[in-house]
């Protein structure tokens, strides 16, 4: 992994993946010799790439510090981390970052502290249980498959009754529940997946609101 500036938002460094990484045996144990011809490429982990939902988050909040200031903050569905290294750098008062993958967590211990902050990390799936104590929910990327979003979005809603902001970053994926969110900017950010040179797509930063 190297460290390197996040290409839309260079305030922040990330151990991020490079043909040299080998990381495709975290996901696929299987030495590439001994994997079955005609098989799917297992897919490399997601915590080692900056998602467009995640990047236009931090970038945002980089750009508006007033909106972690002080505040008691989470970062759901952390991935690398880089939504909650923001808010902190931002002035929040404290940052938790939920995440579920092992790699993830050692990842976003990493990053926070090669960026300098302080983030507590939680390893388990808190969507089940109830709305955390906190001031400011923001989720990049959560909704990447129907499955994850009908478990997010009940838990979004608990947040919601128990008086906690949430925000949501996201490149409009189809999972996306855009009847429920409110636009409240837009950034063109690169996102996993894109071709190298190709034009990005904006992305948006929205509030999720009562239905």
């Amino acid at each position: 992994m190297r460290l390197v500036p996040v290409p839309s938002v260079p305030e922040i460094r990330l151990y991020s993946a490079h043909p040299g990484s080998g990381l495709r045996r975290l996901v696929d144990p299987q030495d590439d010799e001994d994997a079955d011809e005609g098989m799917p490429e297992a897919q490399p982990p997601y915590w080692a790439y900056a998602w467009a939902g995640g990047a236009v988050l931090a970038r945002h909040i980089l750009d508006h510090p007033q909106i972690v200031a002080g505040r008691r903050v989470l970062d759901l569905g952390a991935g690398s981390g880089i939504v909650g290294i923001a808010a902190a750098k931002a002035g929040a008062r404290e940052v938790i970052a939920a995440e579920i993958d092992r790699n993830g967590v050692a990842a976003i211990a990493l990053n926070a502290a090669a960026n300098g902050v302080a983030i507590t990390i939680i390893g388990n799936d808190i969507t089940t249980g109830p709305a955390p104590a906190v001031d400011l929910v923001l989720a990049g990327d959560v909704f990447y498959s129907s499955e994850v979003a009908l478990r997010v979005i009940p838990f979004l809603d608990r947040c919601l009754v128990a008086g906690i902001e949430v925000l949501i970053g996201d490149p409009r994926r189809s999972d996306l529940p855009l009847s429920r969110l409110r636009l409240l900017a837009e950034y063109q950010v690169p996102d996993f997946g894109d071709t190298k040179g190709a034009a990005s797509k904006p992305s948006g930063v929205f509030s999720f609101e009562a239905k």
